[in-house]
């Protein structure tokens, strides 16, 4: 019997799997970096064994170090998580020859499935070469043979540009897994994204708990899943049951597992076969009545599944919650999550409390948003209202693009694939802001503490109070009035104003706002602006053509022979920053001369760090 699990990562992932440990009554260990000292992960476990050093790969990829830790704290089983070392066999088995519960596959259908290659082949399939993709083969997709969410992943619509999306992909790839592998093959355009959940034990039953559509995709992230895939012929989803079963089988699989597809055509094209839990598990738990975390710790102690699985019922959909940018070309941000709640009714799975950092080393998931109901419409409605009515203060998230995704009609009418971004994205972003949060975050400052009722209150006539914000990269300027009998403002009703609750009437239509701020930075509902100073500080200014690190990371390289003096073309790549476990090219902004370069690889930048200036050619 399982008394303590080690979960063998971080964030989401590990406490997660801590919270069926404690309904199991099973101890937990955490292992952490330097960076994660504080993380929840580390302070919800019962136990915490610090990894030495920041990083991912001298840290959480170390193998070596886990059992170590494992051992060390008197673990008697491990869970892998959803991370990389789930997919090594190496790793599962130093795990067993320490002498511990592997709650995972075996060695062996790791090792036969983790690599892409070796899974396609396993399934009758044959990678294309890199070197032998003519024109007729475009477009096509360079992928990572290791690792998933997207790392490494680069596709490719002209012969010439192949050489730079491997060498991208390879470094992607090699930073995220600690495996510089990849491969090529065949772009599916506009399929749909499809997989089925498998569970097996070790005694020869395998279950396939139906499909789960993962269509909406973002730079081959998944953002947006749900279960039962809506929509495919019932003949259809038997046959993805049945290959799923069938690649199972041909590796002797034991555990939780996912098998992916492309749909199109009416057609299944195998993709890969994911030798762990997936981060979308909770929709599938949430059809089936499972708890997939329980299974794999029952079907690791030897336990035996029933015969058939359990009757799907209802519909359940899940969001990603990315800290992320999307005015900043979706850059991964930084900084304090103050407040993450979300209304009852709805699963929220996260690695973070309300006050802890969003640091630079890790993905910049924040949390999963899952909601269920009987059919999929109702589903649907009941997550996107939920993430509307979110509070999410800190760094700037995606929460808005995953609300108007879900309410856009090709998603409601299951008519989405994979390009649903491609077509939609600049549409789903555009900036929709509140016209009256300015004019609220104004009057709850002028509410707030310090502030009398007549502070601002002036016996003759004057000029009215003023306040400046920056929202949407837009500057408004707000007027309002302190009076004897309180707050006002033109052409609407201050009906309350306090530093968290303002309350306003406009045309007989009474809405209520409610404000937080944290430093320069008031979050209005779902709007975040910007509190500007009535003096600009003059030093704060920069030249043309300054090129500012748009998030915290690392100069991993810059362009070969790229010096001050060197001539640039617009959109010629300068110098590659590294946030999240992902590369973020910086351009050149225009034709000209670079006439500052004050980086150099391997340095640590802040936001808003200058990287390079480039002067025009131009007037």
């Amino acid at each position: 019997m399982i008394t303590s699990v080690l979960v063998a990562n971080r964030g989401e992932i590990a406490c997660r799997v801590f919270r069926t440990c404690r309904e199991a009554g099973i101890r937990t260990v955490a292992v952490h970096s330097d960076a994660d000292a504080d993380a929840l992960h580390a302070r919800v476990a019962d136990t915490a064994v610090r990894l030495p050093g920041a990083a991912p790969a001298e840290t959480y990829l170390r193998g070596d170090l886990i059992v170590n830790a494992a051992v060390a704290a008197g673990a008697d089983a491990v869970h892998p998580g959803y991370g990389f070392l789930s997919e090594s066999a190496d790793f599962a088995r130093a795990v067993l020859d320490a002498g511990l519960v592997w709650i995972g596959p075996p060695p062996g259908a790791i090792e036969a499935m983790a690599s892409k290659t070796r899974a396609k082949r396993l399934m009758g399939l044959e990678p294309l070469a890199s070197d032998e993709v003519r024109e007729s083969d475009l477009p096509v997709l360079v992928k990572a043979a290791a690792g998933g969410g997207g790392r490494g992943m680069r596709v490719v619509r002209r012969r010439e540009d192949l050489p730079a999306a491997l060498e991208g992909a390879r470094a992607e790839a090699a930073s995220a897994f600690g495996d510089g592998e990849v491969f090529v093959e065949p772009y599916v355009e506009n399929g749909r994204h499809v997989e089925v959940q498998i569970l097996a034990d070790t005694h020869g039953t395998v279950w396939a708990l139906g499909t789960r559509d993962c269509s909406l995709q973002r730079r081959h992230q998944k953002v947006v899943e749900e279960a039962p895939a809506p929509g495919l012929p019932e003949d259809l989803t038997e046959e993805l049951r049945a290959l799923a079963v069938r690649a199972a089988r041909a590796v002797d699989y034991v555990g939780a597992g996912t098998v992916e597809f492309l749909v199109a055509d009416g057609r299944a094209h195998f993709l890969e076969m994911n030798t762990r839990l997936q981060v979308e598990h909770p929709v599938t738990e949430a059809v089936f009545g499972l708890d997939l975390v329980a299974e794999q710790i029952r079907v690791a102690e030897g336990a035996a599944l029933a015969p058939e699985p359990p009757r799907a019922r209802g519909h359940a959909v899940e969001a990603r919650l990315y800290a992320e940018d999307p005015a900043n070309d979706w850059t991964p941000q930084t900084g304090t999550l103050h407040r993450l709640a979300v209304p009852a009714g709805v699963r929220l799975d996260t690695g973070f409390e309300d006050g802890d950092p969003v640091g630079v080393h890790y993905d910049p998931m924040l949390a999963k948003v899952v909601a269920y109901a009987p059919t999929r419409a109702e589903a649907i409605r009941r997550l996107a209202g939920a993430l509307e009515r979110s509070a999410i203060h800190g760094p700037t998230t995606n929460r808005d693009l995953l609300v108007r995704s879900l309410r856009h009609e090709e998603f409601t009418s299951a008519r989405m694939d994979t390009g649903f971004y491609d077509r939609h994205l600049s549409l789903l972003t555009e900036p929709a802001h509140d016209p009256y949060a300015p004019l609220a975050a104004a009057l709850a400052e002028a509410s707030g503490p310090g502030r009398s009722r007549f502070g601002g209150w002036r016996n003759l006539p004057s000029q009215p109070q003023v306040r400046r914000y920056a929202l949407g990269g837009e500057e408004h300027e707000v007027h309002y009035h302190h009076t004897r009998t309180g707050l006002t403002a033109e052409g609407v009703q201050v009906v309350h104003a306090d530093p968290a609750l303002v309350v306003l009437e406009a045309d007989g239509v009474r809405r209520r706002f409610e404000v937080a701020r944290y430093g320069d930075r008031v979050h209005v509902n779902g709007d975040v602006l910007t509190a500007l100073p009535r003096f600009p500080d003059p030093e704060a200014q920069h030249a043309p053509g300054s090129l500012l690190a748009p998030m915290p990371g690392t100069v991993v390289r810059l362009a070969d022979g790229l010096i001050t003096g060197s001539s640039v073309r617009t959109g010629e790549p300068l110098l590659w920053l590294e946030a999240m476990k992902m590369q973020h090219v910086i351009s050149a902004p225009a034709d000209g001369t670079v006439t500052s370069l004050p980086v150099t690889p391997g340095q640590q930048v802040e936001v808003g760090t200058l990287l390079a200036v480039v002067e025009s050619s131009r007037p």
